[in-house]
């Protein structure tokens, strides 16, 4: 069914999970995330609600795909929902589920959300980095960005990569960029 949606076109994979027998969180799964691949975030969010609805228990790949549906429509509401469900579930820390709250919050302007994300974290890849500076970017908050950027990324990242996202921040800053 994913494979379907990742060609754009939803009719088909709907087709294949309404005559299924029954659908579980794994199908379930994959439509929501073929109707964010297909950039249809609302549908995705109204799946994911409907799933619990039906009392399905989400797992960290369910909570990252509903993220993902979140950040695609700026649904800062549900999403903030999905925290607090994914901090009771002790989701908050696996790897994959923090880099999608970090992209979540920045994309929904809560910038202070993801610094909290982002610093509770026991460590940042690229994507991690990308998300909080870019949500800095983004949002307006240039100081931000460097202010991360300072206190992590120098123990981390090259020299010369330091100085481009130094250029980075204070462009923003400046709101030139």
């Amino acid at each position: 069914m994913y494979m379907c949606a990742k060609s754009g076109i939803m009719q088909d994979p709907w087709r294949v999970f309404n005559k299924m027998p029954s659908q579980d969180v794994v199908t379930s799964m994959a439509m929501i995330l073929g109707h964010v691949q297909c950039r249809q975030g609302q549908m995705a969010l109204e799946l994911f609600q409907q799933l619990q609805q039906e009392g399905v228990q989400p797992h960290s790949d369910t909570f990252v795909g509903f993220l993902n549906a979140c950040s695609s429509v700026v649904a800062f509401e549900e999403g903030w929902c999905i925290h607090q469900q994914i901090i009771q579930s002790g989701l908050e820390l696996f790897f994959f589920v923090g880099n999608s709250l970090v992209d979540m919050h920045a994309k929904c302007g809560s910038i202070e959300d993801t610094s909290k994300v982002f610093h509770k974290m026991p460590s940042q890849d690229v994507v991690t980095w990308n998300a909080i500076l870019g949500g800095c970017a983004m949002n307006g908050h240039g100081k931000e960005a460097s202010s991360h950027m300072l206190n992590g990324c120098v123990k981390k990242v090259s020299s010369q990569m330091i100085s481009l996202l130094l250029v980075f921040c204070q462009l923003v800053a400046m709101q030139v960029w």
